[in-house]
């Protein structure tokens, strides 16, 4: 389990907004003094679209940064499905590299997690960072319960990326993924949970406490990690 699990509280949006791009910005330029390069897994989504604003903003030497998603839809680039999309439209322009776990439409969605996989394979590892959201439902990256979920927590611990069919698929992207898994999480050396209002947080709150025997995606992939985590909750 996490040795320890910090909440972060806002009432307001810019600041939780002003708090995740503070911090991330700290993690990614104490990578860069440590050993000149960060590399950071982002999560997808429209929740934390003004953080990376507010983060792409900073002055960091993005030249020096890698990013990747935390997981994608296995759509084309550019689809409004693709999580590495809007992460590159933000960052790209600053100088970062921005890498695709996913780059075209397949249908076999296994073989795209491999293609994953060996491409992360190229980057420092362990990520400096992984930022996490969270569904309503309790699912984090694309670590859904489905044919896949065992692999996903409970695979190799050298395996970085896989392949994963939620069932059901989610009615707004009902669409096969490819996903971080759950030890390259767990193994992150600085883990941060980024959630918005009262639903999500008794979702997590109850995810956390279930532990390894969670129902919950998150509560699982959190009891993994021996690291502190911390959530910034805004109300």
């Amino acid at each position: 389990m996490a040795e320890e699990i910090e909440w972060w509280e806002y009432e307001e949006a810019e600041e939780w907004v002003d708090a995740l791009a503070g911090d991330i910005g700290f993690i990614i330029e104490s990578a860069i003094d440590a050993r000149g390069g960060a590399v950071i897994a982002l999560a997808g989504g429209k929740t934390p679209a003004p953080v990376y604003e507010k983060l792409a903003a900073a002055k960091i030497d993005w030249k020096r940064v890698t990013i990747v998603p935390t997981d994608d839809r296995i759509v084309p680039l550019g689809d409004a499905l693709s999580n590495v999309t809007g992460l590159g439209k933000t960052f790209i322009p600053k100088g970062a590299r921005v890498i695709p776990l996913v780059s075209e439409k397949a249908d076999d969605y296994k073989a795209a997690g491999r293609a994953a996989d060996a491409r992360l394979a190229d980057f420092h590892w362990p990520l400096d960072l992984v930022l996490l959201g969270m569904g309503a439902d309790g699912h984090t990256a694309s670590i859904f319960p489905g044919p896949d979920f065992d692999e996903a927590l409970n695979g190799p611990k050298e395996r970085r990326a896989l392949g994963v069919m939620p069932d059901p698929l989610p009615p707004e992207a009902p669409v096969a993924r490819v996903t971080l898994s759950g030890a390259a999480i767990a193994n992150a050396k600085s883990l941060m949970v980024a959630i918005t209002g009262a639903e999500k947080r008794k979702v997590l709150e109850t995810a956390i406490a279930q532990g390894a025997s969670s129902a919950y995606p998150i509560g699982r992939v959190l009891a993994e990690t021996e690291l502190p985590v911390d959530v910034h909750w805004l109300e």
